[in-house]
C-alpha cells in the first residue's frame, strides 16, 4: 500500500506535466515586455506614469472598418511617442467582402501614414456575423497582405483562442505570428496551429497608474518588433477626403452636436480648437473638427454618443431604434458590463 501511495502522486505529476506540454503553447523566445492595448475607451492616459508602473509596448487603435478614427489615436500616438514607449498600432477589420478588405486596408494604410512605429502592424478581426470560415480566411489574407503592400511592414494576427482554433487556417498560422487572447491563465492553450506567441493579452481588467478604467494587459516577445523602425511610408486618405474639416457656427450649434454629426468625440474638438470652455461657442466662428468620411445617402452609417448622466443602454437603445445587443456587439471592446456605463464616455451608433 506504501508503494502505491508513494508511485501515486508521482503518476499524477507525470501526467499533468505531459498534459501542460500538449495543451499549452509559450512565447517565441525568452525576452518578454509587458504592454497595454488602448483605444478610446481609456480616454486620458498620462503615459508618464504607465511607462513607470513599468509598461514598455503600446498597441494603439487606429481605426475600424472603412471610414472610423479612433478619436483618441492622435493623441495616444503622440504621447507614447513622446515617452519613449515601443509602440504597435491595430485595425479593428468588419469587411464582409474581399473587396471591402482592400477598402479597409488602404483607410488603414492612409491612417497611420508617416508615424514611426515599432512593433507588427496588427489585424483584429472577431465579429464575422454570417461569414464561414472560408470567407474569414479569404478576406484576412487580402487585408493583411495589402497592407503590408502599403506600409511595407510585417503584420501580426490578434485572435482570441477560440477562433485561433476553429476560425483561421494553417495558412495564415505559417505566414503570421499570432498575438493570442486568453484570461484567468497563465498560458494560452494550444490551438494546434501556431506553435509560440509573439504577444499573449492575458487580462481584459488590468489596473496600471495614469488609466482610470480597465485596460487590456499583454506580454509581447522580441518577435513582436518590427524588422526595421523606419517611418510608415506617405499614404493617401481613400477618395482624397481630408480627415480635418473646417466649419462655421451657426445658431443651434453645440460642441455635442458637432461630435454626433462628425463621428467625433467633444473631448477631441476641444483639444484640437483649444477651447477653454466646451459649453460656449459663438456664431460665426470656425472650428476644425476631425471626422472620418460622411455617409452617402442610404448607407449604413455610424455616430460616437457621449453617455449622458442617467444614460442606460436601454434607454440609448429604445432613443436610437436599435436593440441592447446590437450596442454591445458594436462596442465589444468598450462595454465590459451592460448594467454599467459612464457619464462621459462615448460608444458607436449605428445609424441610417
Amino acid at each position: 500500500m506504501k508503494k502505491i501511495l508513494i508511485i501515486l502522486p508521482i503518476f499524477i505529476f507525470c501526467l499533468l506535466s505531459f498534459l501542460n506540454i500538449s495543451f499549452a503553447f509559450g512565447p517565441s523566445s525568452t525576452t518578454i515586455y509587458n504592454g497595454i492595448d488602448i483605444s478610446q475607451w481609456q480616454r486620458n492616459i498620462d503615459f508618464t506614469k504607465i511607462k513607470e508602473d513599468g509598461i514598455e509596448i503600446v498597441y494603439i487603435k487606429a481605426s475600424q472598418g472603412n471610414d472610423y478614427i479612433d478619436p483618441y489615436f492622435e493623441r495616444n500616438y503622440k504621447n507614447a511617442k513622446d515617452n519613449n514607449l515601443k509602440i504597435g498600432v491595430y485595425h479593428f477589420l468588419t469587411a464582409k467582402t474581399i473587396e471591402e478588405a482592400r477598402e479597409e486596408a488602404d483607410f488603414f494604410a492612409s491612417v497611420i501614414s508617416s508615424k514611426e512605429i515599432d512593433c507588427r502592424i496588427a489585424m483584429d478581426f472577431e465579429i464575422f456575423g454570417r461569414l464561414s470560415n472560408d470567407e474569414i480566411n479569404e478576406i484576412s489574407k487580402e487585408f493583411l497582405k495589402r497592407v503590408e503592400e502599403k506600409t511595407k511592414k510585417e503584420m501580426v494576427i490578434y485572435s482570441d483562442s477560440s477562433n485561433a482554433k476553429n476560425i483561421f487556417d494553417q495558412e495564415l498560422a505559417d505566414k503570421y505570428p499570432i498575438w493570442v487572447a486568453e484570461y484567468d491563465v497563465s498560458e494560452p492553450f494550444n490551438n494546434g496551429k501556431w506553435d509560440s506567441w509573439v504577444g499573449f493579452q492575458y487580462a481584459d481588467d488590468g489596473r496600471i497608474n495614469g488609466i482610470n478604467t480597465y485596460v487590456d494587459k499583454d506580454y509581447f516577445t522580441d518577435d513582436i518588433l518590427l524588422s526595421s523602425t523606419s517611418k510608415l511610408p506617405e499614404n493617401s486618405h481613400p477618395n482624397n477626403k481630408d480627415t480635418i474639416s473646417t466649419i462655421t457656427v451657426k445658431r443651434g450649434y453645440t460642441i455635442s452636436k458637432l461630435a454626433i454629426e462628425y463621428k467625433t468625440t467633444i473631448e477631441e474638438i476641444v483639444e484640437l480648437n483649444n477651447i477653454r470652455n466646451k459649453n460656449l461657442i459663438y456664431i460665426g466662428e470656425t472650428l476644425k473638427i476631425p471626422y472620418s468620411t460622411q455617409k452617402e445617402k442610404g448607407e449604413t452609417n455610424h455616430i460616437i454618443y457621449t453617455i449622458k448622466r442617467g444614460d442606460t443602454l436601454s434607454k440609448i437603445a429604445r432613443e436610437y431604434d436599435t436593440t441592447v445587443n446590437e450596442l454591445i456587439r458594436l462596442n465589444r471592446n468598450e462595454i465590459r458590463n451592460r448594467d454599467l456605463i459612464y457619464a462621459g464616455e462615448t460608444i458607436r451608433i449605428e445609424t441610417k
